[in-house]
């Protein structure tokens, strides 16, 4: 398969992950909270891996150890900081979050941030194919809590479901349009810093939305489950790097 072939079925499988979101019509509440803070602890630990086991080693071996490469780094981390407190936008993993007025704002953001993705993945397959499905693997990882959480605010805000559905699913069309426009402009822009830069993303997501879910007070067999599921995370990144 060629390496424009991986890119699209690989962004055709990110938005179908959007699809994900169906489940909370199906499973109780109280399932999808049990399941939900695994799921962003393994996204954590994966989005981690991803970015300091592939992203950054792959970045540096194609731009140097300079400051090209940590500068994109930092404004990845910088440009979520400020998506985050411009635009509003925070992922919710609580099927029972606050319900702000903000459904399109929801979904307007989700759409910004799988453009980005897919730029990010499509980029990293400029590098090969094996950092661009690392990379695809870690954002897959916190795709999914992300979409429960997001298809839950919509459906018990009022939303029909299946237009949260559609909705949900039109927004993570982004993301593909992303992949396939890097890889295709890598033939006249350079995009390698697209890969840095999206580790700080990965790094920012990780730290600042995910992971202060995981220290709140629960109890101690929810704290051991949780770092399991962080370590789990990091530990197939890791397992991925090293084959």
């Amino acid at each position: 398969m060629t390496t424009l072939a991986w890119v699209v079925v690989s962004g055709a499988a990110m938005s179908v992950i959007a699809l994900v979101g169906s489940l909370t019509l199906v499973l109780r509440t109280a399932t999808l909270e049990r399941l939900l803070l695994p799921l962003v602890a393994f996204a954590a630990g994966a989005l981690l891996g991803g970015a300091f086991f592939h992203m950054l080693p792959e970045a540096i071996a194609a731009m140097g150890a300079g400051l090209d490469t940590f500068g994109a780094l930092l404004a990845g981390f910088v440009a979520f900081y400020l998506l985050e407190q411009y635009l509003h936008w925070h992922h919710c993993h609580d099927v029972e979050c606050e319900h702000r007025p903000v459904g399109y704002l929801i979904l307007a953001a989700d759409a910004l941030h799988n453009l980005i993705g897919g730029l990010a993945v499509g980029a990293a397959f400029t590098l090969g194919v094996p950092i661009g499905l690392s990379t695809w693997l870690a954002a897959a990882a916190h795709e999914v809590p992300q979409e429960l959480g997001d298809f839950g605010i919509l459906a018990t805000a009022g939303w029909r479901p299946r237009q949260a559905l559609l909705l949900n699913l039109a927004s993570a069309l982004t993301f593909p349009l992303g992949a396939v426009s890097a890889f295709l402009l890598s033939d006249v822009l350079e995009v390698s810093w697209l890969v840095p830069f999206a580790a700080g993303n990965f790094i920012y997501i990780a730290g600042s939305d995910l992971l202060p879910q995981l220290i709140e007070p629960t109890s101690m067999p929810r704290k051991l489950e949780n770092s399991v599921a962080l370590l789990a995370g990091i530990g197939l990144l890791l397992l991925t790097a090293a084959l």
